[in-house]
């Protein structure tokens, strides 16, 4: 689990992260959005003890980052921007020595390090240099290299970043794994569909706060407060715009279509669908539409939600 109270991080007086409460339990996967600079590496660095907080709390798998920051470091797998990677050593020996420093057993170390190339694709390449590798292989490595102890916490910074679409497709499946068996896990990501694939809880961060939180429903509603329905006709509607029940109110209307919200779908559809029908006006298809994690991230980092917890 990862908890943080009011953590806080100034450089010169410039506070990169301002107060960020979150709690992410067992089992959970956190997706952290926001634009460069926002302090989402930041936030990670003093989960994982890089840095020291001046102000506020952190507890990762349950250890305190300031008082126990040795416990800290052996509970977490780590993904960085940067990934560290040795050019010069062969991708198993590269995990050797990762495994050594974590002081894994001789034998599963061997075995551990079998399992995770074999699991990447990268067992065919297990004696090429690193520095030979390509950007999709060198990620595939750094998150072996986190994976080694089966740490209980995984901060994953971009983590299919340059890969191509099966192996990004591989990690995310990873991670819903990892998942189910009760890791707690952050990931840092600029891609708002893989967030919304893999996470049970979005927090949206800009300029050191946390400016929105919750699940992608949760999000979604918070930008949509009505319920969105498209409806399209058998016919064209020839420009003229149908009336609508009481309840129902326009928002956009096209050849042979037109979108309407409502607070009472289950009073008002019916209805309409009724009216339409009297009307002459035959309805082909009607279907809800829901808003884009897309939009709920612009509208929140532009300012445009009022509302900043669901």
């Amino acid at each position: 689990m990862i908890e943080t109270e009011d953590l806080s991080k100034a450089f010169n007086g410039f506070w990169a992260v301002n107060g960020i409460t979150l709690r992410v339990e067992a089992g959970q996967v956190l997706a952290l959005l926001g634009p460069n600079g926002a302090g989402k590496t930041t936030t990670v660095r003093m989960l994982t003890t890089i840095l020291r907080p001046t102000l506020g709390t952190a507890k990762v798998a349950g250890y305190d980052v300031l008082t126990q920051p040795e416990q800290v470091r052996a509970s977490v797998g780590v993904l960085t921007e940067g990934h560290g990677l040795y050019p010069r050593m062969a991708a198993d020996e590269y995990l050797d020595f990762f495994a050594c420093a974590y002081r894994l057993p001789l034998a599963d170390r061997k075995r551990r390090i079998d399992e995770l190339l074999h699991f990447f694709g990268l067992a065919e390449a297990r004696r090429k240099q690193v520095g030979q590798f390509s950007k999709g292989m060198r990620q595939k490595l750094a998150l072996a290299r986190a994976l080694l102890h089966k740490p209980p916490v995984l901060l994953l910074d971009e983590p299919t970043s340059a890969m191509d679409p099966a192996s990004a497709r591989l990690v995310r499946d990873a991670i819903l794994e990892l998942r189910s068996n009760e890791r707690t896990i952050i990931v840092c990501t600029h891609n708002l569909s893989e967030a919304e694939e893999i996470a049970d809880q979005i927090a949206i961060i800009n300029q050191g706060k946390i400016i929105l939180q919750g699940s992608p429903p949760q999000l979604k509603i918070a930008l949509q407060k009505q319920p969105r329905f498209r409806i399209r006709f058998a016919a064209a509607l020839d420009g003229h715009p149908p009336s609508l029940v009481k309840g129902a109110d326009l928002l956009e209307q096209g050849e042979d279509w037109l979108v309407f919200q409502t607070a009472q779908p289950q009073r008002v559809n019916p209805l309409i669908i009724q009216q339409f029908s009297q009307q002459g006006l035959p309805i082909l298809t009607i279907e809800e539409q829901v808003c884009s994690l897309e939009e709920v991230y612009l509208s929140a980092v532009e300012g445009r939600l009022k509302d900043e917890h669901p």
